[in-house]
């Protein structure tokens, strides 16, 4: 009997509608794009961006894009760039936010059309999700993994960065961390060091900041992970400790400021980050200057710049706080968390849960003598490379371009021998 044609039937319109009507209701479950997509004004057109930015996540994940706002400014002004997602309302946020073209794409046949018609060169991503295989396809484009910070957790050197045409770094730690601790991948021909061009306004933004009559204490931990073994984040089990002591202290103001993604996977995470913020809400205020508070501010610059000293986690926020050459002390999880061994866990003083009794301390010891600033500030240059304002935008922009051109010469490379399985030119012969 021959089967009905999967289009005809009832039962898959219905589906299809009932689909429709789901994702425009936002009844979706949680991290799972809408699809609402731009596909049938796109299909048949071009458009002239040399530069994709492929994010395929829902709006809980933008702050992983949020940071490189500022950079992708600086590229458009040179090179057209559009952000391609596969949400609707994350598209919204981006383009209320950063100003720049955003394109909601549902449909890999939709993108494929476009780009078919287009002159795009270079895609661009912040994370690893695995949609990002949909645009990975594209063996016209030249595709850079750019992360959303550099840092000693696993993430780092995850093998899904082998899925990239190259590796957008921060610095020579990052390159030398990779050929260390990861398999049959050629960081140092595969790695761009760029700097963190985040850093150039925080810098500027620090620059112009006043002290506090008070040191403020920055306590910045980051989430539980996705997986037991990226379980870096000590809310859980040093938060209430750390602030506690230092508020009880009288001798500093804190500033805490969580990871957005607190407590999405492990319930206790969100339970202490509530402990903290209610703590910090009813603590009394420093005898002078500001409060004590909780930021949750999208930028972080403004946390960095009020800030004397950080408590952190292994986490990019550590790398990040480098580039002010003030005192640092890192946490240490409590579980099985993988860690890579790095100059800067070695140098700055670590934190674990056995020894929270000595944090008020420790941070005595750092604030008072930093003993370690010379080192801090050499390492610097190798976590980050040059944190001059501006510098690290340059790099970035230089970089793009080089990518371009080395799309440029590869498709021009790949045209010389015709399609595949096409019956070689004279010229081609001549050449194998």
């Amino acid at each position: 009997m021959p089967a009905t044609p999967r289009g005809a039937t009832l039962r898959r319109r219905i589906r299809s509608l009932g689909g429709t009507v789901i994702r425009r209701l936002g009844l979706l479950p949680g991290g799972m794009p809408d699809g609402l997509g731009e596909d049938e004004a796109l299909l048949g057109t071009s458009w002239p961006y040399e530069v994709l930015v492929y994010f395929a996540d829902t709006p809980e994940a933008l702050y992983q894009i949020e940071q490189w706002y500022d950079t992708f400014r600086a590229l458009h002004a040179e090179h057209p760039v559009v952000v391609v997602t596969r949400d609707s309302r994350t598209a919204r946020a981006i383009r209320r936010d950063s100003g720049l073209d955003v394109r909601t794409v549902a449909h890999y046949t939709t993108l494929d059309d476009v780009l078919g018609r287009s002159a795009t060169k270079l895609a661009l991503y912040v994370n690893h999700n695995p949609e990002n295989f949909t645009c990975l396809r594209f063996g016209q484009l030249v595709h850079a993994s750019l992360m959303h910070g550099d840092s000693d957790k696993l993430v780092t050197v995850s093998n899904q960065t082998k899925a990239y045409d190259f590796s957008f770094v921060a610095g020579q730690a990052a390159v030398e961390r990779m050929a260390r601790f990861s398999t049959l991948f050629d960081a140092h021909a595969r790695c761009v060091p760029v700097g963190r061009p985040q850093l150039d306004d925080q810098l500027r933004l620090r620059a112009r900041t006043p002290r506090g009559p008070l040191p403020t204490v920055l306590y910045a931990p980051t989430w539980e992970g996705g997986q037991p073994s990226a379980e870096y984040g000590s809310v859980a089990t040093h938060g209430l400790a750390i602030v506690r002591a230092l508020v009880e202290s009288g001798r500093y103001r804190v500033l805490y400021r969580p990871h957005p993604l607190t407590g999405v996977r492990v319930a206790s995470y969100g339970e202490a980050d509530k402990a903290v913020r209610e703590y910090l809400a009813g603590a009394p205020a420093p005898a002078e200057g500001p409060a004590h508070g909780t930021d949750t501010h999208g930028d972080v610059a403004p946390a960095f710049a009020a800030a004397d000293l950080l408590v952190c986690d292994v986490s990019g926020v550590a790398m990040d706080w480098l580039a002010t050459g003030e005192p640092i002390v890192v946490t240490r999880p409590a579980g099985d968390a993988v860690i890579a061994s790095s100059p800067l866990l070695e140098l700055a003083p670590a934190l674990p849960v056995a020894e929270l009794g000595d944090v008020l301390a420790t941070v005595d010891r750092e604030l008072t003598e930093n003993p370690t600033r010379e080192q801090r500030l050499a390492l610097r240059e190798h976590y980050l490379g040059d944190t001059a304002p501006g510098a690290s935008t340059r790099r970035f922009v230089a970089a793009c371009e080089r990518l371009m051109e080395i799309r440029d010469r590869e498709v021009a490379r790949i045209e010389a021998y015709g399609a595949p399985g096409a019956a070689p030119t004279g010229n081609e012969r001549g050449t194998r």
